[in-house]
């Protein structure tokens, strides 16, 4: 049978002329297993291979081979693996060594580390992404002074940055690493892919990071007009066999540069010169599923161990980066001027307060204004749906997800009210169901309400919805987003997807249609969010021409967060919000690592979380604190009752080895039917 235990150990006193092997899994165990080779007398370090474990057969990723048997292991008890699976090691000892301090960082597995580095069906996150801040274009263009300066300092060999003292032992030295801040549209693509050409033209490769928006066929064309068969791409519209022979192609170092979202970071480059991480501050940089990691400090891992270089960019930076800014961890590099013949958009807070349906006299006013010019219009809202919430005058009721503890979104579309966490449906009720009342119904609006009333208002304009609901199909964006870049119609309103990395010429008016939104969840980076997504979707305004217009419709027009992002104002941001998470001792000022139970049965996931709360009083170092045992702000999802605490300290290190101690002493008492997530630098509390 195969054999848990140690690992394989170069002081056992038996010797064998028999290869044993080392193998781990993609599931959460913390030991590896020691096999045999297969009957045909097959190994080898890195590779895969099916092998036994219980009564399962399953893929496993050979670290090790020795001809010693492993201290406390029964000889005869050691199986044999099934077979390998690959003719050549997809692993080297770098990538190993890179799991392994994903492992030791994230509180996960060695065998789930190794499973997230490379192409799976299981895994997500590998989409054509994009985030394109500026037009790519397949030959260089002319950098301007401010460009020139800052790709001369990204290439120039220099010595490294002012480090901020680390007590974290899991941390090498920090690598060089450079940050170009500036508005939208000063060119900060241009300067990325001229470093990314230097270190081409020097024999180096170049991992590209970018957001998980869609990439349009356009801007592939123009990757590869640029480098041709050097660049490499990874997305989620290839199939599994496509994908991987890609991933071969960039191991074989017959790709240079690879462009791709999060997950591109594992990238099997062969000498690694330059980490480009595009839109730094985005959320999706960070991983949902086990291992939980960020792209950004997986980058910088793999620069301080392969001695490369990384170079971030983004109009609004994280807290977490300017604060390193600041200390001179990291070197800022600042491109203050749209290069393309536009200028910052003049924005203006109009408050919806009095306001009859969802525009506001101002917007509507604009959006004649600019249509008369012929010019477009985005609409922007994050919220999709026609309504978002049903509410009783009489009794107070609310409609909510009979699996989720959040409110069902009207679609009026569809005739059906959602929740958008489990998709659970129900048919909105005429009325109260709890009373009776007739006075009870939607409230709220989402993108259905804005285009309805759009289309009611300006019946003259041409208008497309781009959200989850209209652009759920393969293509259908990317659709959208070619048809109205060439002005085939006036009005673009949607989500998110419309709010960032998009670069329309004819674009002279953004409509915030509501700013309150994200204000409103109880998260402490609610604020940052909420101030980078309106100056983000500000900048899709007055790229090609001086008069671009911002109306941001707000409940609250005097609040300090939507000030700072009419006026612009980065820095007048984070000076107030830096100092308000200092004396609440959250992040960047503090570390923090999450633990969420889970349970079908409230009791149970109420015992488990509990039983790690007494565990953490006792182990935590008294310059850590906890925070909870607390309902999540999500309290059900899927039926699953959800709890979390949180382990708070000054530094990873002493959180670190608290938390370890924790989960060697936590035991499920409730047995089957409760999970434990945990999750180091989280990025949502939600």
């Amino acid at each position: 049978m195969a054999s848990g235990g140690p690992s394989l150990s170069q002081d056992s006193a038996e010797t064998s002329s028999e290869v044993y092997l080392e193998l781990v899994f993609d599931l959460p165990l913390s030991q590896a297993f020691t096999y045999r080779r297969d009957s045909k007398g097959q190994g080898g370090l890195g590779k895969r291979a099916i092998a036994p474990l219980g009564k399962r057969q399953l893929t496993g990723y050979i670290i090790g081979e020795c001809n010693r048997v492993p201290e406390g292991v029964d000889k005869a008890h050691i199986k044999a693996i099934e077979r390998v699976i690959d003719k050549e090691s997809i692993f080297e000892n770098r990538d190993i060594g890179l799991a392994r301090w994903m492992a030791a960082y994230y509180l996960c597995s060695l065998g789930q580390a190794l499973a997230m580095m490379i192409p799976s069906g299981r895994r997500t996150g590998l989409y054509a992404a994009f985030s394109g801040e500026d037009e790519i274009t397949g030959t260089a263009l002319e950098l301007s002074p401010e460009q020139r300066k800052a790709l001369e300092a990204v290439i120039a060999p220099g010595e490294q940055p002012a480090r901020v003292p680390r007590s974290d032992p899991l941390s090498l030295p920090p690598p060089l690493m450079w940050y170009l801040y500036g508005i939208t549209g000063s060119g900060k693509t241009e300067v990325f892919l001229r470093a990314a050409e230097f270190m081409l033209n020097a024999g180096k490769s170049v991992i590209y990071l970018v957001p998980e928006i869609s990439l349009t066929h356009q801007t592939v064309d123009a990757l590869k007009m640029r480098f041709g068969s050097a660049a490499a791409t990874l997305h989620s519209g290839m199939s599994i066999g496509a994908r991987f022979t890609e991933w071969v192609r960039i191991k074989q170092g017959d790709a240079h540069i690879v462009v791709g979202p999060r997950s591109a970071v594992f990238a099997p480059v062969q000498n690694l010169g330059l980490i480009i991480i595009d839109e730094e501050h985005d959320g999706s940089y960070k991983s949902e599923s086990t291992p939980r990691y960020h792209a950004r400090q997986v980058a910088m891992r793999r620069c301080s161990m392969e001695s490369a270089r990384l170079v971030m960019g983004s109009a609004t930076p994280s807290a977490e980066a300017w604060k390193l800014m600041g200390e001179g961890a990291i070197r800022r590099l600042d491109l203050t001027l749209r290069l393309s013949g536009g200028s910052v958009p003049d924005i203006t807070a109009v408050s919806l307060e009095h306001t009859e349906g969802c525009l506001t006299g101002e917007l509507k006013e604009e959006i004649r204004k600019t249509a008369q010019m012929g010019r477009q219009t985005i609409l922007f809202l994050n919220r999709r749906g026609f309504a978002h919430f049903y509410h009783c005058r009489a009794c107070g009721y609310e409609l909510t997800c009979h699996q989720c503890s959040v409110s069902l979104t009207y679609h009026k579309s569809r005739g059906r009210a959602i929740c958008h966490y489990c998709g659970y449906q129900a048919v909105p009720p005429r009325v109260c169901p709890q009373c009776g009342s007739l006075a009870a119904g939607y409230a709220g609006f989402g993108t259905e309400m804005i285009e309805e009333e759009v289309r009611k208002t300006f019946p003259d304009l041409r208008i497309r919805r781009a959200d989850a609901d209209t652009a759920g199909t393969k293509g259908t964006l990317q659709e959208i987003l070619q048809i109205f870049k060439v002005g085939g119609f006036d009005i673009l309103l949607g989500t998110q997807m419309v709010a960032k990395g998009l670069n329309f010429p004819g674009v002279r008016l953004v409509g915030v249609v509501l700013a309150d939104t994200g204000l409103h969840i109880p998260d402490f980076r609610a604020a940052e969010r909420t101030f980078s997504l309106i100056v983000q979707v500000a900048g899709r305004s007055g790229r090609y021409f001086p008069d671009g217009k911002v109306i941001v419709q707000t409940m609250r027009p005097y609040d300090p967060i939507i000030s700072h992002a009419c006026a612009l104002d980065v820095p007048g941001f984070f000076t107030a919000e830096l100092a308000q998470r200092k004396i609440l001792g959250f992040p960047p000022y503090s570390r923090l690592i999450r633990f969420t139970v889970r349970s079908k049965v409230a009791e149970q996931a109420d015992h488990a979380i509990n039983r790690l709360a007494s565990l953490t009083a006792s182990l935590l170092p008294p310059n850590a604190d906890a925070l909870g045992p607390a309902e999540c702000p999500i309290g059900i999802i899927a039926g699953n009752h959800r709890r979390h605490l949180l382990l708070r300290g000054p530094s990873m290190a002493a959180l670190h080895g608290a938390a370890r101690n924790i989960l060697n002493q936590y035991e499920n008492r409730k047995g089957r039917g409760v999970y434990l997530e945990i999750d180091v630098d989280p990025v949502s509390l939600l």
